[in-house]
């Protein structure tokens, strides 16, 4: 046991542990400046926001501890079923779990309340890279990838069903790991261009063009489909004259259709490109046929699939989201303007950022976060606090801390020795990498509101030791790198 203990000290990553200690520490510098007000300004006292989090951090570190000298065969051999338990258990909470917020994600143990859906990460990171390390396994075949999908999209639509929606989103962070294991990236293109689409419709919907009886936003959309019908032919065979064809009667019919509506009949030039949009499909299901090219099928496949999907986007908006995730996403899109709404968090948190300036008020000294205006400031939104009290300096240095860290994580991934470590290991940098674009995102205003932690920074226990399980299980990994499962 002695000689493990330091072969694994002697292996660990330090300079990842350091990075992280310090990310710690300036986080729960951010939360003394978030939760201290001008008349309480004992921070050690373990009725205040900064007294817990010394203890979740203590904590955290002996779990750490604890982790890394669980043997990495145990964690190769039980990955399943440490995941099938996560899975039970996010099942559980649905049922068990009391109403907070409008959530039902929290578990109370005692005087302790924590949250499954942080702890899932590592387990389905766990499950995933075991499936992937299999010998049989082939991302081009379409079974193995629904199936390894699969092995996140469950607990995400479990998270799901707890009103947990921007937990849940993390779990798309996965396919990023897949992407870098071979997956097409076509699945990243569809995703892109859903995404598109959606805010292309829901902003420019409202809008007419001109006196004409058409949509802005729809016509965007359509335009762009025939355009990606074209480029994607183009890229798929370099046939010049099959992508001039396509461009030539999608684009083409539609200007000619335009310019009859503005100066002759008015109609709706959308009903126009969709019947062109069917009209180039078939030819192209044709050409495919006659050249014997079945790739031109995905093809019309993806021009035909897209306008179903944007004639549902209306439908999804308006029918399946719920007022405040409406009222959210057109603050975001600028088509309302709600201060003392939806849109109140974002605005008094980019009061805080502005008046930091270049160096930042001081610890302590932040008017906004002292008087508490910012909701939610030394959680979701503690961002803010460092901007506040840091300035422009502060808030540069803790970005530059993490993007130290996840480029040192990218390094332990790429040299592990074995499929599984390095699944687990982007896995961890693709969690980690979501977690801080959409938490900086959101307290600048450029991302929705979505309510997800800043990692080892924002305030609470679950979210710390969920992180501190992902990132020790990886370091415990690495430590074994060079030896055979």
């Amino acid at each position: 046991m002695e000689r493990r203990n330091v072969d694994i000290l002697g292996k660990l990553d330090w300079l990842t542990v350091l990075l992280v200690l310090v990310i710690v520490v300036c986080g729960w510098f951010s939360i003394c400046g978030a939760s201290a007000n001008v008349e309480n300004v004992d921070l050690f006292s373990f009725s205040t926001r900064p007294g817990k989090q010394m203890v979740w951090i203590l904590c955290a570190l002996a779990l750490g501890v604890i982790v890394l000298f669980i043997n990495q065969n145990f964690l190769n051999s039980y990955a399943y079923i440490i995941y099938i338990a996560m899975v039970l258990l996010l099942i559980v909470t649905i049922f068990v779990a009391k109403d907070t917020k409008g959530s039902r994600s929290w578990l109370n143990l005692g005087p302790v309340s924590l949250q499954p859906a942080e702890f899932a990460k590592f387990a389905t990171a766990l499950a995933l890279a075991k499936f992937v390390d299999r010998f049989d396994f082939n991302l081009s075949y379409p079974a193995d990838l629904l199936k390894a999908c699969a092995v996140f999209l469950v607990p995400m639509l479990l998270i799901i069903c707890q009103n947990e929606t921007g937990s849940a989103l993390v779990y798309l962070a996965f396919l990023l790991v897949l992407y870098r294991e071979g997956m097409t990236g076509s699945i990243l293109f569809l995703g892109f261009c859903a995404v598109l689409f959606f805010i292309l419709e829901i902003k420019y919907s409202p809008v007419s063009f001109g006196d004409q009886p058409f949509q802005v936003g729809t016509w965007l959309v359509l335009t762009i489909i025939q355009l990606l019908e074209a480029l994607m032919i183009w890229i798929m065979s370099r046939d010049r004259n099959l992508s001039l064809t396509v461009l030539g009667i999608g684009l083409g019919g539609m200007l000619v259709g335009l310019a009859v509506s503005l100066s002759i009949i008015p109609f709706k030039v959308t009903w126009l490109q969709m019947g062109l949009i069917a009209v180039t499909s078939v030819y192209i299901v044709f050409r495919s046929l006659k050249d014997m090219v079945r790739r031109y099928i995905w093809v019309a496949v993806f021009a035909v699939g897209s306008i179903g999907y944007l004639l549902s986007v209306d439908y999804a908006f308006n029918d399946i989201l719920k007022p405040h995730q409406r009222t959210r996403i057109n603050v975001i899109l600028g088509l309302e303007d709600d201060p003392q709404g939806a849109g109140y968090n974002v605005n008094q948190s980019l009061i805080a950022i502005g008046s930091g300036g270049l160096t930042g008020k001081g610890f302590m000294k932040g008017t906004q976060t002292k008087l508490k205006y910012v909701p939610e400031q030394d959680t979701d939104f503690i961002f803010c606090t460092v901007g506040e009290e840091q300035g422009f300096k502060g808030s540069l240095f803790v970005l530059l801390l993490y993007m130290g860290l996840l480029l040192r994580l990218i390094v332990l991934a790429e040299r592990q020795s074995s499929v599984f470590g390095r699944v687990y290991g982007y896995s961890v940098v693709c969690i980690l990498l979501f977690h801080l674009f959409i938490n900086i995102g959101m307290v600048l205003g450029i991302t929705p509101v979505i309510g997800i932690p800043l990692p080892f920074f924002s305030y609470g226990g679950s979210s710390l030791w969920g992180f501190t399980i992902l990132l020790a299980v990886f370091l415990r990994i690495d430590c074994e790198r060079t030896t055979s499962y």
